[in-house]
Parts: structure tokens; C-alpha cells; sequence
């Protein structure tokens, strides 16, 4: 194995925490490798090299040391060259001994990684708190924990020809169609990336191209994760980043929250139904107000369009670029609030809000009905946090043929958002599953949130 040891030195050359020991013992020289950075170094010293430094001389090979020294819970064969690289980077030590052919690994990680904590992303009022970390051992960990199926599987792929990150596709045996883990896994082995840093490198080769909508879940909290994945469906955890990507995504679960099935059920569907009534003002809001108030005034009230030529006055614009106007003025608000830390963020939005909103008024550059209607329309993308790129980018699209053919163009930009949704499909299940499929599945949360012991059965089990 000195050929192995060369190699390794010169591959790690000038790299400040590999680490080289050599202990001498009865049967040679052996030579133990590993990142210091990586790895627990108080267990190496108090398992590893106090253990290979007080053997007997009845330890003749390294497979006495395997059998009879190190007692630690995992220790095996290297393969290859490629795979002693493998261990090494993933937080494991070497040991190679110079009249041997063969090295041992044993896993000793230890690396840095944030604790559990309260996922940013998915705030619920009642029910678990834990969220996903960077961390995949810990986050497959949490979904365990949450399901004592022996028929749950995790299986490691590794992807990115230079980072090897490990991609976790977890289901459970016997409830998942086998073309949906088929599918997933391939898209993973398929993935001709230098390096994958978040599940989006793994949900682009499985979702629907061409679309602004997301035909793959993603979620921060164990308990979501587990549910779908109790559901039939398929998770993909990779090393790195706190979002579980699950697989397939259906339009209708864009509505759902975590809080919907840990508070009362009647008032689950009461803010379900608002998310609904959000959705629609959304996107359809702002092209409605730009048709009626453009190419049909005989459908406004005679109070309300006296009052709207009142507060339209002095506004040189014509209304599509009004409303043009505000909507970039509230994304630039929108990403400003995103971008800066969190404490100037929030004070920044709430600030620049209202100083826009009365500046943009007193100067003319917009009316108030205007600025009331979008704002409503902005404020109504945040009740659908998973559909505000979507929502944002097909209001535009209503606009633009409202503003060119009034209601008619308004309803053909409503028909052909419409069509595209269902146009879509999420590894091979149409987008709007289970509407509009011609067999029967089981599938209780469509619209309103039926009973819990209704919806906790696989969807994909014919009934």
C-alpha cells in the first residue's frame, strides 16, 4: 500500500489539516490518514491510536486488528484508490500499512454543522418545531424518527464528478410505485454536474421544463417530509442544505400548510379557502382593473368612476403603465426586504412602503385606486409563498393582453393559464392529480381538508 500512501501525500500536498500518523507495532509501520477538520480527533486518540499502541503480539495483520483491536461500530475494507479518496473526504481515517495490499477505513466523523432548530422558511402555530439543518445524516435521522417502517429505505447516490455529494432517495419499500423510484434515481445518476450545493441541482432533471411553476415539493420540516413520504411518494435529501425535495408535487398542495392538519379542521378550510380567494386576486387582479377601467367603464358603478376620474387626474400616465409602475416599485421593496439583514429588511419594507406608496400619489405618478389594487395584489402573493414566481410572472401576462383587447384578452390570458397548469406533469403524474384522471385514487385533501384518518393512506393505492 505504499504506492496508495504516495499517492495520497502528493494529492494532498499543501493541505493544512490532512493529517499523517505512523505508529509502530509488531507487524510494521502503520501509516493513519485523516482530516482533522473532519473528523472527531478525541476519538481517534482515544479509540484508534491507543488501542493500535497497546496491542499484544498476537495482532499478526491487519485483519486481527479489524477482528480483535478497534473496537468502534464501523470498520471495513477500502475498495480502491477512488474510494480511499472517498472516505477520506467524507470524515473517515485510513489505515495503511506498508506490507499490506489491503487498508482499513473507520469512520470517526466529526465535523461542524448547526444544530436543529426552527425551520425560517415554514412557521406553523401548532405542531413540530424541527427543521432540516445542512447536515444529511441528521436530517434522515429526523425522518426515522417520525416513521418505524422497516421497509423504509435510504439509498446513497453520489453526484457531482467533483464534489461526490451524497444524494439520500428515501421511500418507503412497497407503498412508492416502482416507476416513480426508478425515475428518481436515474434523474440523480443522470445529474453531469461538476458539483451539487442544494436539491435543485436534482429537482431541474425531474421537473417539467418551461414553466414558472414548481412541479417539485421542497420542504424545511421533518414531519412534512414524512407524511408525503407515508403517502407513497418519494424524498430526496442531499447533503448540504436544509430543504427535503419530494417527488411528485401536485398543484393543489401549493394551498396546503403544516398548520392545516394540527389545528381545528373547520378553520384549516377557512384559511384554505382564503388562499384560494389570494391566488386569484394575485394573478387576475391587476389585468381585471387595467380592462375595466381602460375599455369598459360601462361596468364600473357612475359614483365609483367619478370618483376614480377624481383620483386619476393629474396623472400623465396611461393605466398600464401605472400599474407597471407600482408593481416594480413594490418588487424593488419586496427584494430589498429579502436581501438586507433581517432587522434592517423588515423596518426597510414597512418604511419604504409607505413613503413610495404617499410619495407616488402626491406626485402624480399614480392614483390611489391604482395603488390600492396592486398593493392588494402583492400582499395576496404572500399568503402562497410556493407560487409567488409563478403568480408574479403570469399577472404580467394577464396585464399584457388586457391592456391589448379589454376582457376578451383578459380571458384568454385566464384560459391559457388554465391550460398550461394542466398541461404540466410531475414525474409522469399530471400536475392537477387527482383532478381530471380517469381512475379513482386515495386522495382526501383536494380542495378542503377532509378527515385526518381519511387522508393518512398512500394516494397512489387504488381503491
Amino acid at each position: 500500500m505504499k504506492d496508495l500512501l504516495t499517492h495520497i501525500q502528493e494529492t494532498f500536498k499543501s493541505n493544512f489539516d490532512v493529517k499523517y500518523r505512523n505508529i509502530s507495532t509488531e507487524i510494521g509501520d502503520l501509516t493513519l490518514v485523516f482530516i482533522d477538520t473532519l473528523c472527531n480527533t478525541v476519538f481517534i486518540s482515544d479509540y484508534i491510536i491507543r488501542p493500535l499502541e497497546l496491542m499484544g503480539s498476537d495482532i499478526l495483520s491487519l485483519t486481527d486488528i479489524k477482528n480483535k483491536v478497534l473496537n468502534i461500530n464501523m470498520v471495513n475494507w477500502i475498495k480502491d484508490e477512488e474510494d480511499a479518496f472517498l472516505h477520506i473526504l467524507s470524515g473517515d481515517i485510513l489505515i495503511i500499512s506498508g506490507k499490506e495490499t489491503r487498508a482499513l477505513y473507520c469512520e470517526v466523523k466529526g465535523y461542524a454543522k448547526r444544530g436543529v432548530g426552527i425551520p425560517l422558511t415554514e412557521q406553523v402555530i401548532k405542531g413540530p418545531r424541527e427543521g432540516f439543518t445542512e447536515a444529511f445524516v441528521d436530517n434522515v435521522t429526523l425522518i426515522r424518527r417520525r416513521i418505524k417502517n422497516p421497509n423504509l429505505k435510504v439509498e446513497p447516490i453520489y453526484a457531482g464528478d467533483k464534489s461526490n455529494t451524497v444524494v439520500c432517495v428515501v421511500y418507503i419499500k412497497g407503498l412508492a410505485p416502482e416507476s416513480l423510484i426508478n425515475k428518481v434515481k436515474d434523474a440523480v445518476k443522470n445529474i453531469h454536474s461538476s458539483f451539487v450545493l442544494d436539491t435543485n441541482y436534482v429537482e431541474e432533471k425531474l421537473k417539467s421544463k418551461s414553466t414558472a411553476f414548481d412541479t417539485m415539493g421542497y420542504t424545511e420540516k421533518p414531519d412534512t417530509a414524512s407524511a408525503r413520504i407515508m403517502e407513497g411518494r418519494v424524498a430526496i435529501v442531499v447533503d448540504g442544505t436544509p430543504f427535503v425535495a419530494t417527488a411528485p408535487h401536485f398543484f393543489m398542495e401549493n394551498f396546503q400548510t403544516a398548520d392545516d392538519y394540527y389545528l381545528n379542521k373547520y378553520f384549516s378550510n377557512f384559511t384554505r379557502i382564503i388562499r384560494w380567494i389570494a391566488f386569484f386576486l394575485a394573478i387576475l387582479l391587476p389585468g381585471f382593473y387595467l380592462a375595466i377601467t381602460t375599455y369598459h367603464f360601462s361596468l364600473i358603478p357612475s359614483l365609483l368612476i367619478f370618483r376614480m376620474a377624481v383620483s386619476r387626474a393629474g396623472v400623465p400616465f396611461p393605466t398600464i403603465v401605472e400599474v407597471l409602475l407600482m408593481m416594480f416599485f413594490f418588487q424593488l421593496i419586496k427584494e430589498a426586504g429579502l436581501r438586507l439583514p433581517q432587522p434592517i429588511g423588515t423596518a426597510m419594507s414597512i418604511v419604504s412602503a409607505l413613503i413610495l406608496g404617499e410619495a407616488s400619489v402626491g406626485a402624480g405618478l399614480a392614483s390611489r385606486i391604482t395603488l390600492v389594487v396592486v398593493a392588494i395584489s402583492t400582499v395576496s402573493y404572500f399568503l402562497i409563498p410556493k407560487l409567488y414566481t409563478a403568480a408574479s410572472l403570469w399577472s404580467l401576462v394577464i396585464l399584457f393582453f388586457s391592456s391589448l383587447m379589454g376582457l376578451p384578452g383578459f380571458y384568454v390570458g385566464f384560459v391559457l393559464l388554465i391550460s398550461h397548469i394542466a398541461s404540466l406533469d410531475s414525474c409522469g403524474y399530471n400536475y392537477v392529480f387527482p383532478i381530471g384522471t380517469s381512475k379513482k385514487f386515495n386522495f382526501h385533501d383536494i380542495f378542503l381538508r377532509g378527515n385526518l384518518e381519511d387522508i393518512s393512506q398512500s394516494i397512489f393505492k387504488e381503491e
